[in-house]
């Protein structure tokens, strides 16, 4: 780490949007960055990654405004990494909420699909809509139209069976098999999601 009078040499160049004081910075505080997030994430090298990368981001963007008046570099960068790590948990918190849901059966593709249902704190909806346009890239087109068609675009049966040029009935079926492949998906990602973050 910097020495006080480096540090607010460093401090002072930040501000100034210096790249070089930025490498400095890096330098001299990934390690310690590195160790104090797997101090509050965990044993998990992705998530202590994920998170340090995060860090750095806030601090890039936040270094116009570092006061050396207010502290130490160090002192600042901590207060990012603990706000960054919160973060992170509030996320992983999220996560294995909706999977707890969806694997208890109180929330269903519809309620996936209709993210203004009262399940969700408004913090999370946007959340929830990443989630659900994530999972609907990854499922076959012609489900992904389906789903968006009936529970985003509230078309009827009649309506998507004309688009589709086919029967009610066989739309209907198309519909529960596209449910199926979403609620599948939807488990696989936020499974993999979790796994990866836990294991």
């Amino acid at each position: 780490m910097l020495g006080p009078e480096e540090q607010q040499d460093v401090g002072l160049r930040l501000r100034q949007g210096d790249r070089a004081a930025w490498a400095a910075l890096y330098e001299n505080y990934r390690i310690a960055v590195w160790r104090l997030t797997a101090r509050l994430v965990g044993g998990d090298s992705a998530a202590i990654a994920d998170v340090v990368q995060e860090v750095f981001l806030a601090a890039a963007m936040a270094g116009r405004r570092y006061d050396p008046e207010q502290g130490t570099l160090w002192g600042w960068l901590t207060g990012i990494v603990h706000r960054q790590a919160a973060n992170f948990w509030r996320k992983e918190e999220r996560a294995h909420r909706w999977r707890s849901l969806v694997e208890s059966g109180q929330l269903d593709v519809v309620q996936l699909l209709e993210t203004e249902d009262h399940l969700f704190l408004e913090s999370e909806r946007q959340d929830v809509a990443d989630l659900v346009r994530r999972v609907l890239a990854e499922i076959p087109g012609d489900y992904a139209i389906l789903l968006t068609s009936k529970y985003l675009d509230e078309r009827s049966l009649e309506d998507i069976a004309a688009e589709f040029g086919s029967t009610i009935d066989a739309a209907k079926s198309k519909l529960a098999r596209a449910r199926r492949e979403f609620r599948a998906a939807f488990e696989l990602l936020v499974g993999s999601d979790q796994g990866a973050r836990l294991s």
